[in-house]
């Protein structure tokens, strides 16, 4: 055994005829009578106490922790003291990902989970305390998709901890533990005639924004930040997506597209019209903005779109004060009394117009693959799961071709 039991009630010194005898201490009969100790991994001394009566069960763990340096699966006691907030907190401090997403993660932490387990210290965390959180996640009134994601980040969180020998595993890892259940609502895309009353219930220096949206799938962001200098080709009917403006704690900065993907669309006659009649009425505005980080290098790009101000069209107040206006004008959402604010309209939000984009391409045949590649999606798997339903059966695929032959 790689460390010894102390029994710090007796101690043992020379007897008169120079033998070893054991003799009380002034300990004797009070406190935690054993001490297991050993040498850690760091090459510190590490020990825990035992009361009397235990002598075995201070040896079984001492054997216990000494199978555990063995096996890689070793924990340090005193470390594992370290709260899930502490931990949390230093591992986002460390994190490289895009700061949105670092800001993203940080507010769900923050707002759902370390008010919950935030005080809990690591080598404590059993499975039954996450299943507890999924039961209060589930229970909270947010969509089981989002449910899903704070889970995930716990994860995250709880797998750095073992990776850094704070906790010997995962409590997500066991079996008896599921994450939230997600049972996403269909979408339901809008019709051609309430895109047309968006459209016309905008003023008129945004509305070519819907025709970007639901003719060419771009999110809100990559609209906003459409560049003359690179991103409508008229002549080969190409429009690039190389960027998006976003916001980092409220600042905007030029970024790449969602997932690093850039890609190039197929531009509509309609659509390029469009962009060359709000070209005529609204010049492009030149802005200025840091480079994927609020202090990254400053680049400056002539925007299709920009608000009444001669700026960027910031989509905070663009949703509130343009959009939702125009969707209460063409009878999606309801309009408020005086003095009450606009309903929350998340599935109405400008996402509608990909939605939109996509079920029209669907429905002409156009195939998975390529609408995952036209809309920016990560792989076509999402794309499928998203729109599945809004692709024509086999057999109205079977009536189609058989009327088409017919009819010809």
């Amino acid at each position: 055994m790689a460390g010894h039991i102390q029994d710090r009630w007796y101690k043992t010194q020379p007897g008169p005829n120079g033998k070893p005898v054991r003799i009380k201490t002034d300990r004797h009969g009070s406190g935690l009578r054993y001490r297991a100790r050993y040498i850690g991994p760091d090459g510190s001394e590490k020990s825990k106490s035992f009361p009397d009566r235990q002598r075995r069960l201070a040896e079984a763990w001492l054997a216990q922790t000494e199978t555990d340096m063995a096996r890689g699966s070793y924990v340090d006691p005193r470390a594992g003291r370290t709260t899930f907030r502490q931990f949390a907190e230093r591992w986002m401090a460390a994190q490289t990902t895009d700061p949105t997403t670092q800001v993203a993660v940080e507010t769900r932490l923050r707002l759902h989970v370390l008010p919950r387990i935030g005080s809990r210290p690591l080598d404590l965390f059993r499975p039954s305390h996450i299943q507890a959180l999924v039961k209060e996640l589930e229970d909270d009134p947010m969509s089981g998709g989002y449910a899903r994601i704070i889970y995930g980040n716990v994860r995250a969180v709880l797998s750095a901890a073992v990776d850094d020998g704070l906790l010997a595993r995962n409590p997500c890892n066991a079996k008896s533990v599921r994450p939230p259940a997600s049972s996403p609502a269909r979408v339901v895309p809008w019709l051609p005639e309430q895109v047309l009353a968006v459209r016309a219930a905008l003023a008129e220096r945004y509305r070519a924004m819907v025709d970007v949206g639901a003719g060419c799938g771009l999110r809100q962001g990559e609209i906003i930040g459409l560049a003359e200098d690179d991103a409508i080709d008229f002549t080969n009917g190409t429009l690039h997506v190389v960027r998006q403006i976003k916001l980092i704690r409220g600042k905007a900065v030029f970024a790449p597209p969602k997932c690093n993907k850039e890609r190039d669309v197929p531009l509509p006659d309609v659509v390029a019209d469009a962009i060359r009649a709000h070209v005529d009425r609204c010049k492009p505005v030149a802005v200025t903005l840091p480079w994927k980080r609020t202090d990254g290098p400053l680049i400056t790009k002539c925007l299709y779109f920009s608000n009444m101000a001669g700026g960027i069209v910031w989509r905070s107040n663009f949703n509130i004060q343009e959009w939702k206006p125009a969707l209460a004008a063409a009878g999606i959402i309801a309009t408020p009394d005086q003095g009450d604010p606009y309903e929350s309209a998340r599935v109405h939000g400008m996402h509608a117009l990909r939605h939109f984009y996509a079920s029209v391409l669907l429905d002409a045949g156009e195939s998975i693959k390529a609408v995952s590649e036209y809309l920016g999606h990560a792989d076509p798997a999402l794309t499928l799961r998203v729109y599945a339903h809004l692709m024509p059966s086999s057999r109205e695929r079977a009536r189609r071709a058989i009327d088409g032959i017919w009819s010809g």
